[in-house]
């Protein structure tokens, strides 16, 4: 295998995560809209975690949406990488 997950691995992970259960159509359809400009706008990445949180039904906090924006902003992840953005996920 490449190194890359699969759909259900993801899945796996956004339910150990949350405790919520979601669907590999969901998660499509989320990760549809998002495009490499939506990690550098600080609107659409709010935007996207209202989303998100929405679709696993978990309240984000206002600071707990601030930190996520700054580790977006700060890290050195290829915002053109769903794959490495899926493994910060997967380790935290």
């Amino acid at each position: 295998m490449s190194g890359k997950q699969n759909p259900k691995d993801i899945l796996n992970v956004v339910k150990n995560k949350t405790g919520k259960s979601i669907s590999e159509r969901d998660i499509q359809k989320l990760a549809s809209g998002v495009k490499p400009s939506t990690l550098q706008s600080e609107e659409q990445l709010r935007q996207l975690i209202r989303q998100v949180s929405s679709l696993v039904n978990v309240k984000v906090s206002e600071s707990t949406m601030n930190d996520i924006i700054q580790a977006v902003k700060s890290s050195k992840v290829n915002p053109n990488s769903l794959e490495q953005l899926m493994k910060m996920i997967s380790k935290k």
